[in-house]
């Protein structure tokens, strides 16, 4: 009824309106005018406001679908049938695997341990959540609501008994919500799967030994390795270790260095390579070469490699339901020869001596038995499969399998003579558990899709539709044909290589995602026919000149048994002299960049360095020149300085010298920046607060030592009036200060101690602020703040305070 009077309300309204304006005239007619336009505005204000509206089509269609929907079934037929016939689980616990991944997943997170904070962190867990949380949530989610996991070290690794989701829906678990998320913001722990803590704990990470993550985004295990590493150092040093983290993808290298920031290191460097062709930055033309000069690094190696290769992903079934709907067995099909691929390039670059952990989040045996079968194949005595069962002994694992079937499009086969000529090409040999490997079968890839560019690399949450055609890359394996070996058997079901010493971790064991793990240890170098050559120079710039082409000679040949390029980077003779290394590697820097990514220049202007030193008077114990890198086109402008660690540094010049073959997305940590203040500081740059802790220990000048309640007070309003402070003697000497960067230290709790003691210690408490005309100014992030004022006022019983953003120049 009111439907069908509207069009005419409507139309009356905008007549009577038409006429009004028609029919004024002069100035009373103008005021008239104005008036009805008024009271016409006013009517269809009135008329929109109150007029019922129909949902368009399209709103309504989907109103109906969301009152029809239904969550997805947790079930696929496909799914149960494969793992029942590859007798992952005995049949008479079939029914509880199945159950519990139907379960949600249960939340967990990590306590960064090489946190200032962390300490803090487990008492609070401890005293206040823990006991918060068996009061309140016991009868719905057990009286172990919250629970560290006993296999992790420490201590520092956690349990919900409820899922993440649940998290955010329960009001009772708000408060609690809001704290793992706070502390995970600033660094303090991280919210990752139980199972996918394991890999790096088999890794044995020593303080010396450089690391290599090679699929590492979204970045939680590259967390946790650097967590280990910086846990073995001496306080005001740097580790001696270093973590390199790669992957694929750039926007997911974009994440992973988002992620890494909340560990403010210089020990880490971000690449943006193919995993199966990382480079190795050989200087030597032979591999003999490489192991005769023990000077410096002829090439790039790793006394540690984390293999955490992209898979198919049902290992995490409980936190992606739509997995129910989308898996099919062709998926780790797919991928075997690419786990393959990565895998072989990762024992490559490991130190003879050195441990390769494998690992992937799928139960499918063509992923992993299958793939580390052949590893051991194509390695021969070089590479040995470690038991490591002993080394997490509240772990609860199972033994790899040492025999499974392949199933391709419904048919299941036992070995590979069985598999139908034209399938021959995608089922390969390596996909079983006999003693074959790809290297002794036929051709591989001659009518697959072959895909080498950036699109048809995988990364770790892949797309699972992509899974439908298999990708191979012809770097990683042999094309040539082969005779089989005379031992071989045919119609062998079961792997002689002891597989048994894999490790698989499935769900209902401990309520935990599915995992599987793997560890290599190299006992020798491998052969010139075992390894895996997949190192290639990219000409990324189609214009350059011939001049800039001429200071590297590639020589690129194709290998007749594995049809792989090899690219030999010759340089000019390399000297040892520092200077001529410094030209050289100037002219370099300048000549090879990758394109879209900014270049790494070694920061060397001198007058700025000295600058800087006179300025905060730091200690000359503390190594700046060699160390500072920026990534501006211009150094001599540089926005931002970074700070590299000597294991860091070798690796850039060793990168300079063979041309540029490292992609470096991300390195060093933020030490200083320019300001923009016209208060007449003499300094150019500014010191950073990401930096702050590693350079505090050095610093003997312009240095302020405040109370808590003044402390607190820059902390909650960020900008004071030098009048305004509490302690008036504190606000007199920040006036005496000369304009420009200084570094204020909670002074309370270190009344006995002089200032050099106080810097040096870990426990410090300091923020970078900046001196202006009349005011002081904490230069922290608001999360930062935020966390500073709440763990100041825990700890000296202070009121708690609100972080308050105030407009700078606005003096309290």
């Amino acid at each position: 009824m009111i439907a069908s009077r509207t069009p005419v309300s409507l139309h009356s309204l905008l007549v009577a309106g038409g006429h009004g304006k028609r029919c004024v005239a002069g100035a009373g007619g103008r005021k008239r005018g104005r008036v009805q336009r008024r009271h016409l505005t006013q009517a269809l204000e009135s008329f929109w406001r109150h007029a019922p509206r129909p949902a368009p089509p399209a709103a309504a269609a989907r109103g109906e679908a969301n009152r029809s929907w239904q969550p997805p079934p947790l079930e696929n037929p496909a799914f149960e049938e494969y793992y029942k016939e590859q007798r992952i689980v005995r049949e008479e616990e079939w029914d509880d695997f199945i159950s519990v991944l139907r379960k949600p997943l249960p939340a967990t997170f990590r306590i960064n341990a090489s946190s200032q904070f962390f300490k803090d962190i487990c008492s609070k867990l401890e005293n206040d959540f823990k006991r918060y949380l068996e009061s309140e949530v016991s009868d719905e989610y057990g009286e172990d609501a919250i629970r560290p996991l006993p296999w992790y070290p420490g201590n520092l690794a956690w349990h919900l008994n409820f899922s993440r989701k649940q998290l955010r829906k329960n009001q009772a678990l708000e408060s609690f919500h809001e704290f793992l998320k706070h502390e995970s913001e600033v660094g303090n722990i991280t919210r990752q799967e139980a199972v996918s803590m394991v890999p790096p704990l088999f890794l044995n990470i020593q303080p010396d030994h450089h690391v290599l993550d090679m699929c590492a985004a979204p970045g939680s295990k590259t967390f946790q390795l650097l967590e280990m590493i910086h846990q073995s150092k001496e306080p005001g040093l740097l580790p001696r270790a270093l973590v390199v983290a790669n992957d694929v993808n750039a926007q997911r290298c974009d994440l992973l260095i988002h992620n890494m920031k909340r560990m403010c290191t210089a020990n880490l460097i971000v690449t943006n390579h193919e995993a199966q062709n990382f480079p190795d930055c050989r200087i030597a033309n032979d591999l003999s070469e490489i192991y005769k000069k023990d000077c410096k690094p002829q090439r790039l190696e790793f006394d540690r490699v984390l293999c955490d290769v992209p898979c198919s992903g049902d290992g995490t079934i409980r936190k992606g339901h739509d997995m129910w709907r989308k898996w099919n067995s062709g998926m780790g099909n797919g991928l075997h020869l690419l786990q393959v691929d990565i895998s072989m390039r990762g024992i490559a670059l490991l130190k003879v001596g050195g441990r390769m952990v494998y690992s992937t989040c799928s139960m499918n045996p063509v992923e992993n038995e299958a793939v580390i079968a052949e590893l051991l194949r194509r390695s021969g005595n070089s590479v040995e499969l470690l038991d490591v069962s002993n080394e997490l002994p509240e772990l609860v694992h199972r033994p790899g399998l040492s025999t499974w079937k392949v199933q391709d499009k419904g048919s299941w086969f036992q070995n590979h003579d069985d598999v139908p000529c034209d399938r021959k090409n995608v089922i390969l040999p390596s996909m079983f558990p006999s003693n074959k490997s790809i290297q002794e079968g036929q051709s591989v890839c001659d009518d697959i899709e072959v895909n080498t560019g950036s699109n048809g690399s995988f990364s770790r949450n892949f797309s699972i539709e992509k899974t439908n055609k298999v990708y191979c890359d012809t770097d990683g394996i042999s094309n040539s044909n082969t005779t089989k070996h005379s031992d071989s058997t045919p119609n062998s079901t079961s792997s002689n290589f002891p597989l048994h010493r894999c490790m698989r971790i499935v769900p209902h064991d401990q309520d935990s995602g599915a995992f599987f793990i793997a560890v290599l240890h190299k006992l020798s170098p491998l052969h010139e026919c075992q390894m895996v050559e997949v190192t290639k120079t990219k000409v990324l710039d189609d214009d350059e000149s011939l001049e800039e082409q001429k200071k590297i000679s590639i020589d690129a040949h194709t290998s007749e048994d594995n049809n792989l390029t090899e690219v030999a980077l010759v340089t000019d003779d390399v000297k040892n002299d520092q200077a001529e290394l410094g030209n050289r590697m100037n002219k370099l820097q300048d000549q090879c960049k990758w394109k879209g990514v900014d270049p790494v220049l070694f920061f060397r202007d001198l007058t700025v360095i000295k600058s800087i030193v006179s300025f905060f008077a730091i200690n000359i114990s503390f190594p700046l020149e060699g160390h500072l890198v920026t990534r501006s086109a211009d150094p001599n402008n540089a926005r931002r300085i970074y700070y590299v660690s000597k294991s860091v540094q070798e690796i850039l010049q060793l990168n300079v010298e063979v041309g540029e073959q490292l992609k470096i997305a991300s390195l060093g940590l933020k030490m200083f920046e320019t300001h923009r203040s016209k208060d007449g500081c003499p300094c150019a740059y500014r010191l950073s607060y990401e930096g702050l802790p590693l350079l505090l220990p050095y610093i003997s000048k312009r240095i302020l030592c405040a109370s808590p309640n003044d402390f607190l007070r820059l902390l909650q309003y960020r900008t004071v009036n030098f009048a305004h402070f509490i302690n008036a003697r504190f606000g007199e000497e920040a006036a005496s200060l000369i304009p420009g960067c200084c570094v204020v230290i909670l002074r309370e709790g270190h009344q006995n101690l002089d200032l050099g003691s106080i810097t040096m210690d870990p426990t410090t408490i300091a923020i970078v602020c900046w001196r202006g005309k009349a005011t002081l100014n904490a230069m922290v992030s608001p999360p930062d703040r935020k966390e500073l004022l709440e763990r100041i006022t825990q700890r000296f019983g202070l009121k708690a305070l609100r972080v308050e953003e105030e407009n700078p120049r606005r003096q309290n």
